[in-house]
C-alpha cells in the first residue's frame, strides 16, 4: 500500500533529519547521558520507519486487518517510544519515561500482528 511505504519514507528521512540535529547541534549542549538517550529514539525511529516499508510490501502480499495494523503499532511506536525519548533527552523532564515503555509494547504488537498477517494470509 503506498500510504504505508511514503509514511515509512517520511518517517525515515525524519530520523535522518533527528539523527543529524543530535549529532551536531545537540552534541555541545546535552550531557553524555541525555545524547544516548536522543540517539537511542533515533535508531529505534529508523528501524521502525524501515518496519513501515516492510508493511508497504507485506500489504502486496498479505493484504489484512493484521497487516494494517503492524503499520499503525509502529506509527504509535514511533511516536510514543522514540518522541518521548527525544523529549525526555532535550527537556530532561522524568515523567516521560513513563510513556516509553507503551511505545516499545506498540513496537512489539506491530512486530506480532505482522507475523499473525503473514500467517494468516490465504496464500
Amino acid at each position: 500500500m503506498k500510504y504505508w511505504f511514503a509514511t515509512g519514507a517520511t518517517m525515515a528521512a525524519l530520523g535522518v533529519v533527528l539523527g543529524a540535529f543530535g549529532a551536531h547541534d545537540l552534541e555541545d549542549r546535552l550531557g553524555p547521558d541525555s545524547l544516548a538517550v536522543f540517539e537511542t529514539g533515533v535508531r529505534y525511529h529508523l528501524y521502525h520507519a524501515l518496519g513501515l516499508i516492510v508493511v508497504a510490501w507485506a500489504w502486496t502480499r498479505w493484504r489484512n486487518a493484521w497487516t494494517d495494523a503492524a503499520g499503525w503499532f509502529f506509527l504509535f511506536g514511533i511516536v510514543l517510544f522514540s518522541g518521548s525519548l527525544y523529549l525526555l533527552a532535550i527537556t530532561g523532564a522524568r515523567w516521560l519515561g513513563a510513556v516509553t515503555p507503551l511505545g516499545g509494547l506498540a513496537f512489539i504488537a506491530g512486530w506480532v500482528a505482522l507475523a499473525i498477517g503473514a500467517l494468516r494470509a490465504k496464500s
